[in-house]
């Protein structure tokens, strides 16, 4: 059996994924952020770094994810649940 978090439905790798394309456009270290650290108050991001993890994630991950969605993506957490949907979809 895969390591698939029944949460979200990625797996592990799918999820590591996501974290280096968050952490490349937040300019920061892999063990600087977790899965609920939150990207505006304690990593600096602003609503252009936003929109450039939400296309990063669409062209990585092969979704489309609606613009509404940015507002839902605060942390790790959050990106995981939005791609996972989008996935779904």
């Amino acid at each position: 059996m895969t390591n698939v978090n029944l949460t979200n439905g990625l797996d592990t790798a799918r999820k590591q994924e996501i974290k280096v394309v968050v952490c490349d456009i937040l300019e920061i270290d892999e063990d600087e952020v977790t899965e609920t650290s939150l990207f505006k108050e304690e990593h600096d991001a602003d609503s252009l770094r936003a929109i450039e993890i939400l296309a990063a994630l669409e062209r990585t991950q092969k979704v489309t994810i609606d613009q509404s969605e940015l507002s839902r993506m605060v942390n790790l957490e959050s990106v995981y649940a939005v791609v996972a949907e989008a996935a779904r979809s």
